[in-house]
């Protein structure tokens, strides 16, 4: 250590004596301009390449070096040509320790979008040289230099063989308790983006358990930010660490630092609840100005990690209004799907992605036509002018809708089923057999939910389109499938089988969870007489069923009463009212001829004893039974 700071005083000397005038002595203020400027300058000057953040980090550190830059940091940073970088090495430059290591930085950047000479500069002779140059000189090259170094390397694309690329490696294992957090982040990013070679993960491994032992140096809200957008994916327990200390220093964040984290926490699905409320209250209580870019990423990240603040959706519906003329068709859709995830009905907002559809009819692409009808169909919602934006819906639709993908096709003619807008045309299309059997043997939960609408399509096409001629689904694909009854039993659901249980007193009277063939399944089905008795549900004919039950028809006056419960996730945000697959469900139940029974959760909260729950489904029963009547 001795040793080393004599020869950085010698080296701070000298440069003061060669820059000090001849008639002038060197004075203690001249050596103090010449130290500061010795201090401060960086070996790792030139500009890298490589797109991020963790990039500008690291190169915005002042690194220590032990000489000044001289004419040849100059021509390295401006060499232009891979050519000019290579004729360094002729002998006719003293390269110093730190030359080697940026000489292949700036050979990585020249090259970044020319991946054919770099297998040619591979080869070149001048370029091995310049590798062993670099690999006498390992332990001398400082560490802001080493950490672009090793990112340089992979993009060069060195092969795993490389003892030099190995020798990078190894020195970057013995300096890890050395280099600073960023320095470490960087090169994880560098290891998991550029290079998926063996020897490279177990280098990965390394410094991801070093940045979950050092979590507690990041001191500033933006370096946090970063790691978090970067490498935060890499690892559980790092991401866990990074959002507690987002908690910590969350109050510093601007509306930049908590666009990127919420956006970072939608990337992963990372429902940080105790994060996701931090930041909701920043952006409510703090008077920040939030540009269009900002409030679409918002509204995506609350949409895709499902969290509702009533606050932060009013404030984000509130701006996005406002700017709704200088929105293109691209971000009205993208708007309206995140505010359907987030089941989040504002109706001044959609009137206006109707109206923005309308005035741009020639402009908008069926893409972005799609995403919009899609999100009106979650929420059930029938813009004022609805005769001119289905006619223009259908319009578009008319000669695009055989080329698009499959599912899509599905998705499109069951929205317009839920808006009670779907033409026959249009249920043939996704009827017909040559097209629907492509979904009937899937075994993804991504064809069962598309023919699980074909089941739903099939039901609007028997029940409310009385004039459809077919084709149908067979009566093989309707029968309900194992996995229709094969679900999660909620609390609200066992609460209620239970009730109906002691209400109906026998197995006989009713039935619980019905799978029907119109793709829905009632929580119960009773059948009364004119008195308002119940009847043996199972000895009549049961045309809802896709396998007949009975044989006797129902005698006159009967009245079949379906029981449907309604979880809190069935409905819009803050809303009694249902989402629009539910009102679907709703409808086809009552054209079946069914009498409804709603069961809806936040009436069912209230009751408390069994004696209450009892009164209130037959309550249910004989109101539903009277409006029939009145009827």
């Amino acid at each position: 250590m001795a040793a080393h700071l004599v020869k950085r005083c010698m080296c701070l000397l000298r440069e003061a004596a060669r820059q000090a005038p001849a008639m002038v002595p060197v004075g203690r203020l001249r050596l103090a301009r010449v130290a500061h400027k010795t201090l401060t300058s960086s070996a790792t000057s030139s500009i890298s390449h490589f797109p991020g953040s963790l990039v500008e980090l690291v190169e915005k550190e002042q690194a220590f070096t032990p000489y000044v830059e001289n004419q040849v940091d100059d021509l390295i940073k401006k060499a232009a040509r891979p050519e000019e970088l290579l004729e360094l090495l002729d002998g006719s430059h003293h390269l110093d320790n730190n030359h080697a290591a940026l000489v292949l930085i700036r050979l990585s950047h020249l090259l970044s979008e020319k991946p054919e000479d770099k297998a040619l500069l591979i080869q070149d002779a001048r370029f091995q040289q310049l590798l062993c140059l670099l690999n006498s000189q390992i332990n001398s090259v400082w560490h802001g230099t080493l950490s672009r170094l090793l990112r340089s390397l992979y993009a060069l694309g060195l092969p795993r063989t490389s003892k030099e690329l190995q020798s990078v490696e190894q020195e970057i294992r013995w300096r890890m308790r050395k280099l600073k957090y960023k320095q470490l982040a960087f090169l994880a990013d560098s290891c998991a983006t550029l290079s998926q070679e063996q020897h490279s993960q177990e280098l990965l491994t390394e410094l991801l358990m070093h940045l979950e032992r050092r979590w507690t140096e990041i001191e500033d809200g933006r370096t946090l930010v970063t790691i978090m957008m970067k490498v935060g994916h890499l690892s559980e327990p790092l991401m866990n660490r990074l959002e507690d200390k987002c908690l910590e220093l969350v109050e510093q964040f601007g509306p930049d630092e908590l666009r990127k984290v919420l956006v970072t926490l939608a990337a992963q699905s990372r429902r940080s609840v105790p994060l996701l409320r931090a930041i909701s209250y920043h952006l409510v209580q703090k008077p920040f100005s939030l540009t269009k870019s900002v409030l679409l990423d918002l509204a995506y990240a609350y949409g895709k990690l499902g969290f509702h603040q009533t606050q932060v959706s009013q404030r984000l519906a509130a701006d996005l209004l406002s700017l709704m003329p200088s929105l293109t068709s691209g971000e009205v859709a993208r708007c309206a799907k995140s505010f359907a995830l987030l089941k989040w009905l504002n109706l001044p907002l959609y009137e206006a992605f109707a109206q923005h559809v309308l005035n741009r009819a020639q402009d908008i692409t069926v893409p972005h036509l799609c995403s919009i009808l899609l999100a009106f169909a979650r929420l059930n919602f029938h813009p004022d002018q609805e005769d001119e934006f289905f006619s223009l819906v259908h319009e578009k639709l008319g000669s695009e809708l055989p080329g698009l993908e499959p599912a899509l096709q599905v998705d499109l003619v069951w929205a317009l089923c839920v808006l009670q807008q779907a033409r026959e045309a249009e249920l043939q299309a996704v009827l017909h057999p040559e097209f629907h059997i492509q979904f009937l043997g899937g075994k993804s939960q991504k064809d069962q939910n598309t023919f699980q609408k074909l089941l739903h399509i099939n039901a609007t096409a028997m029940l409310e389109h009385p004039e459809y001629s077919g084709p149908l689904l067979p009566a093989s694909a309707v029968a309900p499938r194992p996995s229709a009854l094969d679900r999660k039993v909620t609390p609200l659901q066992k609460e209620l089988q239970e009730t109906l249980k002691g209400l109906l007193g026998s197995a006989d009277r009713g039935s619980l969870e019905v799978a029907t063939q119109y793709g829905w399944v009632l929580d119960a089905e009773v059948l009364l007489d004119s008195d308002g008795q119940f009847l043996p549900v199972r000895d009549f004919v049961a045309p809802h069923l896709a396998q007949p039950t009975g044989s006797q028809p129902p005698p006159a006056g009967a009245k079949r009463l379906a029981f449907l419960r309604w979880e809190f996730p069935n409905f819009n945000t803050r809303s009694k009212d249902l989402l629009g697959r539910f009102v679907l469900a709703r409808r086809h139940i009552l054209a079946a001829g069914f009498l409804i029974v709603d069961v809806p959760f936040y009436e069912w909260l209230e009751l408390k004893s069994e004696w209450q729950k009892g009164a209130y489904l037959k309550d249910k029963m004989r109101k539903a039974v009277a409006e029939e009547l009145a009827k």
